[in-house]
């Protein structure tokens, strides 16, 4: 028995309950009982297997018989791969719990919808969500245990072709269909690049296999190529800004679940890519690739959270929050190939463990916050933020696991967001040891821009919980909502837990993955755990320190103290409605909403988004009222920059090339004869 073992039976349990689905359009309950039930032992596999290859730090590597007649399929679990397979298989455990009940809405909708219609065969298939669901997740596994070009190659393209079909699952909306392409069609031009980045080592390497690649000796322009085209291509699929646009219109569009495993672990996927590459296969990365990739994740982070303190569609709202995280996860690893480049390798390993905390945190309350959204919009149909209000009273179990999310991904202590997050500041803090005076300059900007980011995210996340959850319901479906199921919420309450936990042992976690350290940079930040359990001492004990747990002890009797004393308070204070400004009793419309809360944001920061808003008066003659309609239209200026200039350069580019085409069979002839010269011409 070896870790990759488990690792191959974490794989064909994800590709065994697809199969298991298929039974579900006849038989809801194979979904339901079989199919997630299978998933979840795949996720616990998973986490097994990656524990096992992280806590002993071991490599392990295979040949499988498949492939090219001259490339057998080369496998390895190592760490790194270890340390992304447990994030995968924590986020796959909770969507297994949370799945048989969320996808009850699917059988009522379907089967309403083909009473309705008369249609034989519902729409919606629950077959074709299962089955890709454990595609989709089997995709994943199998690239991080991807050990030469053709393996990882075939598993990002199963991976990427399964959750375009899982976007595309209601396709009976067009804006579905429209998001499910534009996420094919970045995700493919994303793979097309990968392959360039992979083409450049194998052809100084001689092989398609990493350990060819790792050997491969590239000049510095090469080099920077190779990495320019990866960073490019992993990029795009983990949402780096101006490649970032799929992520907001194809989150919404997948089924909560899908949406959650998207966000909270595929974007993790293509920042273990970017690692393996950089890190790994190209090995001693140079000063001026940080420089980059800071610049852009600073980049990523700031207009992730602006465009994300906008959005009135929760789950929109989440996926720009994704985009935030991911430019911050960016950030470390800037961070960490600067200190690299420039010979201090132990700043480079506190930044790359700070990347990889993040990226283990964001896994796990951004699945928690889109596990949440689903749960509101399963018993509320609603997304719209300024529908929704007063749930913390309907909702409760959701309402509480949601502020947890809430709380971590705004860092606030002593929750998992606040660790990663400080970790990364303090890396950049280390500034004054570089000798370049540039970098010491563009650092703290860049950490300046952290900070900025991390307020918005809090006043995103407050709009967010004060709006949906707080205050008086705005709708009827709201008003009458109920709590969900056990095992939805049993999905939820796993990650609020790990929310916590991952939060208040940190120095715990930091020994857990230190490993990965030691085998890409053949060192750890011993300093950071120096002092033991209690302080979290990133680069020495006397430069920074942190103790989650006396965090924790000193709000439990700050909390208890003020309960105390209110609850002693109470029992003489007068109860009374509250001020109502002599207009009759509270109601909906006195909230604030959701637009009105990021009003002052959208004011100070308006060059950021196209913004088109008006207010229309309408005078009405019998009653000499005059009504008020107040239009908002915020768009990412992406489309506008970069994404509707190509657009019109390829059509541009069709119709002149569709010149040729014309409807002549002897004209078409002598394309083929010509083009057969030529080929002829450059063969010889």
């Amino acid at each position: 028995m070896s870790p990759l073992i488990l690792a191959y039976v974490a794989v064909a349990g994800a590709l065994l309950s697809g199969v298991v689905a298929l039974a579900a359009d006849r038989f809801p309950a194979a979904l339901r009982a079989g199919s997630f039930s299978i998933l979840g032992i795949a996720g616990v596999t998973a986490v097994a297997a990656g524990g096992w290859a992280l806590v002993t730090g071991t490599r392990t590597t295979a040949q499988l018989p498949f492939g090219l007649p001259w490339l057998n399929w080369h496998l390895r679990l190592d760490p790194l791969s270890g340390f992304f397979m447990a994030i995968v298989g924590i986020a796959v455990i909770a969507v297994s719990l949370y799945g048989p009940g969320y996808v009850r809405e699917y059988e009522r909708d379907r089967h309403a919808h083909q009473a309705a219609s008369g249609e034989s065969q519902p729409r919606n298939s629950l077959a074709t969500l299962g089955l890709f669901t454990g595609i989709f997740v089997a995709g994943m596994l199998a690239v991080l245990l991807a050990d030469d070009a053709f393996v990882f190659m075939i598993a990002w393209e199963l991976m990427s072709v399964s959750s375009y079909l899982l976007v595309a699952y209601q396709h009976d909306n067009p804006a579905n269909r429209h998001a499910a392409f534009l996420y094919l069609l970045l995700a493919e031009i994303g793979a097309l690049v990968i392959l360039l980045a992979f083409g450049v080592l194998a052809g100084f390497g001689g092989n398609f296999t990493f350990d060819a690649m790792r050997a491969a000796h590239l000049s510095p322009a090469w080099a920077s190529l190779a990495f320019v085209l990866a960073l490019f291509g992993f990029g795009m699929k983990a949402g780096m800004v101006p490649l970032h646009v799929w992520l907001p219109e194809a989150h919404p569009a997948a089924p909560s679940h899908i949406s959650a495993l998207m966000s909270g672990v595929m974007l993790k996927v293509a920042i273990y890519g970017l690692i393996r590459f950089v890190f790994d296969l190209l090995g001693h990365p140079q000063w001026s690739w940080g420089l980059t990739t800071l610049a852009i994740g600073t980049a990523t982070a700031v207009l992730g959270v602006l465009y994300a303190v906008t959005q009135n569609d929760l789950k929109r709202l989440l996926a720009y929050s994704s985009v935030e995280n991911i430019g911050i996860i960016l950030m470390g690893l800037g961070l960490g190939m600067i200190f690299i480049g420039t010979g201090h390798p132990v700043l480079g390993a506190v930044a790359l463990l700070a990347a990889l905390y993040h990226s283990l945190n964001h896994a796990v309350f951004k699945t928690l916050l889109f596990l949440g959204a689903g749960a509101v919009l399963y018993r509320t149909h609603e997304r719209d933020l300024d529908h929704l209000g007063g749930l913390i009273r309907r909702m409760p179990a959701t309402a509480f696991f949601m502020l947890i999310g809430c709380f971590s991904i705004a860092a606030l202590p002593p929750f998992n967001g606040f660790v990663s997050e400080w970790l990364t500041l303090q890396a950049a803090l280390q500034v004054p040891a570089l000798s370049s005076g540039v970098l010491r300059s563009i650092i703290p900007i860049a950490a300046a821009l952290l900070a900025l980011t991390t307020a918005l995210a809090a006043a995103t996340f407050v709009k967010v919980y004060g709006v949906a959850f707080l205050g008086q319901p705005r709708t009827r479906h709201v008003a009458h909502a109920r709590e969900v199921g056990l095992g939805m919420r049993a999905g939820m309450g796993l990650l609020a837990l790990l929310c916590v936990v991952l939060g208040v042992v940190p120095t715990l976690v930091i020994r857990l993955i230190s490993p990965i350290t030691r085998g890409l940079l053949h060192l750890s930040p011993a300093g950071a755990t120096v002092r033991g359990w209690l302080w979290l001492t990133p680069v020495s004990p006397h430069v920074a320190s942190y103790s989650a747990p006396l965090v924790v002890a000193a709000m439990a009797f700050t909390f208890l103290a003020g309960y105390l004393l209110l609850h002693r308070r109470a029992r003489s204070a007068r109860r009374s409605d509250p001020w109502d400004c002599g207009f009759g009793g509270l109601n909906a419309r006195m909230q604030y909403t959701s637009t009105a809360f990021a009003q002052p944001i959208r004011r100070v920061f308006a060059p950021v988004w196209q913004i088109d808003e008006h207010v229309d008066k309408v005078q009405n003659s019998a009653t000499r009222y005059t009504s008020m309609r107040h239009q908002l239209h915020v768009t990412d200026w992406s489309w506008s920059a970069v994404y509707l200039p190509i657009g019109r350069l390829v059509l541009a580019a069709a119709r002149r090339v569709g010149r040729i085409q014309t409807g002549s069979i002897r004209i078409y002839l002598a394309y083929s004869f010509f083009t057969l010269l030529l080929l002829l011409w450059l063969i010889t």
